[in-house]
């Protein structure tokens, strides 16, 4: 990677203070979005696209898993759903939005393009981010520092079948809990916080990504991967992760004084099967902020 590639373009005017606008979008600095995955019949495309219809921000990060190439190699599944959330980033990318797509490992065949701009959109390894406030916050999409990944990819692939498996029954129970008027409920993010061994795993995980911020002179970093939104202090830095489109829901957001929050998308939806007509007057539901 470029060292020029860490180096924040000069920031624009802040936005106006965080408010409503006309028509319920909100008005933020910056967003961070990872792990949707375009292409998977588990991502919530629909609850998405109404996210970055109602968000208007001056950078969008996707951090990595934007699109599931493991999936889309195993059989091809491109709803026009999937189709409208690409045209909705281009279209940010051509208003002047700055949108930078951090590659993870479901689409790690975009690693071959660092360094490159498509459409607008700018391709890095991973980037280093000074907010409204000045904290350096270091973005990766999070698998470089997941031993599973590096070390025994055929577990990955393994799990990803399960996960796959996990999120086809959780369609199936959300489906029956549509019909009974009640909300959506992700089985997998239920499961993952009961097994023990998975909490290990996200702890150990954590904790990885805050030591090598820290050794990279940064305040926090922000990454994805493991689908499970959080924002709070590891060994003294900012540790965030920004969630998931398939069970979470959820997104970083920076507001115009540097403060950040995640915005969890799922409790404005009443059933993952209808479009979501939220209202943003108090900002979506806010699970954390720093």
């Amino acid at each position: 990677m470029k060292p020029s590639a860490y180096l924040p373009r000069a920031a624009p005017e802040p936005s106006p203070p965080d408010a409503a606008e006309e028509g319920g979008s909100l008005r933020v600095r910056t967003v961070w979005i990872s792990d949707l995955p375009l292409g998977k019949p588990g991502c919530q495309a629909q609850a998405l696209l109404e996210f970055l219809r109602q968000v208007d921000c001056e950078q969008l990060f996707l951090v990595g898993d934007i699109i599931d190439g493991w999936q889309l190699r195993r059989s091809w599944y491109w709803p026009q759903a999937h189709n409208d959330v690409i045209q909705k980033i281009l279209r940010k990318a051509r208003k002047g939005c700055r949108v930078i797509f951090i590659p993870g490992n479901h689409d790690e065949f975009a690693r071959r393009y660092l360094d490159h701009s498509f459409g607008g959109v700018e391709v890095a390894e991973e980037w280093m981010h000074q907010t409204a406030d000045g904290r350096r916050l270091w973005v990766t999409h999070g698998d470089l520092y997941d031993g599973v990944i590096q070390c025994a990819r055929w577990l990955a692939l393994l799990g990803d079948h399960l996960y796959e498996f996990a999120l086809k029954l959780n369609r199936w129970l959300n489906s029956a809990r549509a019909r009974l008027g009640l909300p959506y409920w992700s089985l997998s993010r239920y499961l993952k916080l009961k097994v023990k061994r998975a909490v290990s795993y996200v702890s150990d995980f954590e904790t990885a990504l805050a030591r090598e911020a820290r050794k990279r002179g940064a305040d926090g970093v922000v990454c994805g991967h493991i689908h499970q939104a959080e924002l709070r202090e590891i060994e003294g830095v900012l540790y965030a992760n920004d969630g998931d489109w398939v069970e979470s829901l959820t997104a970083l957001v920076e507001h115009a004084d540097g403060r950040l929050e995640i915005l969890d998308w799922s409790a404005l939806a009443v059933t993952p099967q209808q479009a979501l007509a939220p209202d943003l007057s108090g900002h979506g539901v806010v699970t954390q902020s720093s």
